[in-house]
């Protein structure tokens, strides 16, 4: 080792390893930087780079500003404050039809999960102001069957069609067709919208899920997860490696409890009747027990978990010594980590910076969709007469104008969009260049307590604001843009899903697909070129150049110790996630005898257990993700220091 630099606890054995393929390497992918006894981490003498990106990128904020203020000069903010149906109607407002329908009742809000929908902001369903939510389930085929017996069953039905609609016997599928009425209602709870909560006293409200309103459990569950990340990551600084194992021991047993638990209830559904349906057959259900009461859900959960099994007991087998070096790389991470503890809150920072992001995009958007009139081309009081198509009708369309801002709009959104993007994939540059400055301070540190800067976390990020904004928003536009077209490749693929068109299809696939390892490509470059501009202070192109001959020149490490890192903090967070969902799972189910009575009556306990295990996994994220950053730069740095 060589006198000046420290290394990786792990070098030792990752040095073992045949390094004839990294130098045939090396002359192909540059030359390795020349070794300086004096290197003591990140260069402190540095000047700004990328000053062009930095200038446009400020230009492209105070444009963005300009924008919020024109949008809502040409809004209405009662569109926003006010929900509106599909009609372009208010709900609630006094003096129209609507004015004893306070709610918003959507046909099927599954659609407004749809990426889609950031381009136009437009959920495509129908949206119908009611004067209540439902109260019971329903499917509009059973209300056919039962209307027949009794005429309070369509009555209740029609409350929650289309205005005018009086035809239960029309067929379902030109009903689904017209979107005359849901195909089923759900019972609802009518929950406050989000931004009238206060200023209209809680009047104007939205039909959600009943089960959104069972979350207060849930958030116990989020605490949880977080007290369980937090001890976890500090005990990894003490107890890596025992952790580590126990956490891989843990994964595997609790996925060989799955399998024997899918293998039971498959055996005892076989005396089911009714439990041979195909999954195919039964459709989209809301009630997720539906699924539960087939064996072909339980084979499905059954091989997955199987396959999973495998193949961590295949990694354990043929690569434990590449897993042995990975734990050893994760234990000098719990080193740096435990030196510099302020980086496992930075995130926080970086949850602000998202929030402010989103907010500023939400709020733009939503006014830009809201413009203050409508135009009216022609007489609407005729049209029924129309002798080119008899019985039509003059439908509400859009809000709009003629205007050069209307005509634009649509330019105007997606603008908004790529702003958004923008910003948000600055925000993430931003966090990966200060840790990774922050942690290759530790690294090159060759006496830890008196070489590392007093605040180094602070010192990292004013080193990046003050010096790289430009090269950060660099490597996030374009990033941003690849993630535009992907976007737009899902939205053009909406419009054209009604065209029988194989080819068509087909390039759309190989679109997405390349677009998608386009995406993959370039977050993985931008990672490790931060990580470069944090420690040379290069400009973002070279520093891309640079990470790319490095990883190149160390192709076997990065291939294996790198990846091999990865899964297992993706396990950590696996079980962390896992362990809180099944502790939700014994509570929501009432089989914990203790805590009982603390339950609350649910009608479907899956949607705050999917919200715990699915909050877990993320708060688990947010943590491992400074673990994984300080694991990747240490890496890197050690990849350069045995190029030297």
């Amino acid at each position: 080792m060589a006198p000046h630099r420290y290394s990786l606890s792990s070098s030792a054995a990752v040095r073992s390893e045949p390094a004839a393929g990294a130098a045939a390497a090396g002359r192909y992918y540059g030359e390795p930087h020349k070794f300086d006894p004096s290197f003591r981490g990140p260069v402190c003498r540095r000047s700004c780079t990328d000053i062009l990106c930095c200038l446009i990128f400020i230009i492209v904020i105070l444009s963005y500003v300009a924008l919020g203020i024109v949008a809502w000069s040409h809004g209405d903010p009662r569109k926003v404050l006010y929900p509106t149906d599909s009609y372009g109607q208010f709900c609630g407002q006094k003096g129209t039809s609507n004015a004893k329908k306070p709610i918003l009742f959507y046909f099927n809000i599954l659609k407004c999960a749809n990426p889609t929908i950031l381009i136009n902001l437009q959920c495509p369903t129908t949206q119908m102001c009611v004067s209540q939510c439902p109260d019971k389930f329903a499917t509009y085929t059973e209300m056919q069957l039962q209307h027949k017996l009794g005429k309070s069953y369509w009555d209740y039905y029609r409350q929650f069609c289309k205005p005018g609609f009086n035809n239960p016997d029309k067929p379902v599928s030109q009903v689904l067709r017209d979107e005359d009425c849901p195909s089923m209602i759900i019972p609802s709870r009518p929950c406050k919208h989000p931004t009238t909560q206060h200023c209209m006293s809680g009047k104007r409200l939205l039909c959600m899920l009943n089960p959104l309103y069972s979350l207060q459990p849930a958030d116990r569950g989020l605490l949880i997860s977080l007290a369980v990340s937090l001890v976890f990551i500090l005990l990894l600084r003490f107890t890596a490696g025992l952790l580590l194992w126990t956490t891989i021991i843990s994964v595997v047993l609790l996925l060989a409890y799955g399998m024997w638990y899918c293998s039971v209830v498959w055996s005892q559904l076989r005396h089911t009747p009714g439990s041979d349906v195909a999954i195919a057959e039964v459709g989209l259900q809301t009630d997720l027990q539906v699924y539960l009461q087939l064996r072909q859900t339980w084979i499905v959960f059954l091989v997955s978990l199987g396959v999973t099994e495998a193949s961590i007991l295949a990694m354990l087998i043929f690569l434990r010594r590449r897993v042995r070096v990975s734990i050893a790389l994760l234990r000098e991470a719990s080193k740096a980590i435990g030196h510099i503890m302020s980086t496992l809150f930075f995130p926080v920072v970086t949850f602000l910076l998202l929030t402010l992001c989103i907010s500023c995009w939400a709020v733009t958007a939503t006014v830009l969709c809201s413009p203050s009139h409508f135009c009216q081309t022609f007489n609407r009081t005729n049209i029924s007469t129309s002798a080119l198509c008899l019985g039509s009708q003059c439908l509400f369309a859009f809000y709009g104008g003629e205007t050069s801002y209307h005509r634009h709009l649509p330019l105007l959104q997606l603008s908004n969009l790529l702003v958004f993007l923008w910003l948000v994939n600055f925000s993430l540059a931003l966090e990966q260049c200060t840790l990774a400055g922050t942690f290759a301070s530790y690294y090159w540190a060759k006496r830890k307590h008196q070489d590392i800067p007093a605040c180094p976390l602070f010192s990292s990020f004013s080193r990046a604001v003050r010096y790289h904004t430009g090269s950060l928003a660099f490597g996030a536009l374009i990033l941003s843009v690849v993630q535009l077209l992907r976007i737009i490749l899902e939205f053009l693929e909406q419009k054209l899903k009604g065209l029988d068109n194989s080819l068509s299809r087909f390039l759309m696939c190989c679109l997405k697909c390349c677009f998608w390892c386009l995406d993959k490509f370039i977050r993985y470059m931008n990672h490790n070129a931060y990580i470069m501009v944090a420690i040379y202070g290069q400009n973002f192109c070279t520093s891309a150049r640079e990470a790319f001959f490095l990883l190149m020149r160390n192709v076997v490490r990065v291939a294996v110790l790198d990846r091999v890192t990865d899964f297992l903090l993706f396990l950590g967070k696996v079980l962390i996630a896992g362990g809180v969902g099944v502790f939700a799972f014994f509570f929501f189910t009432r089989k914990i005898p203790v805590i009982q009575e603390e339950v609350p009556n649910l009608n479907y306990y899956w949607v705050p257990l999917l919200t715990v295990v699915t909050g877990a996994y993320l708060i688990a994220h947010g943590f491992f993700s400074v673990y994984a950053m300080c694991v990747d730069t240490l890496f890197l740095c050690f990849c350069e220091y045995k190029s030297d």
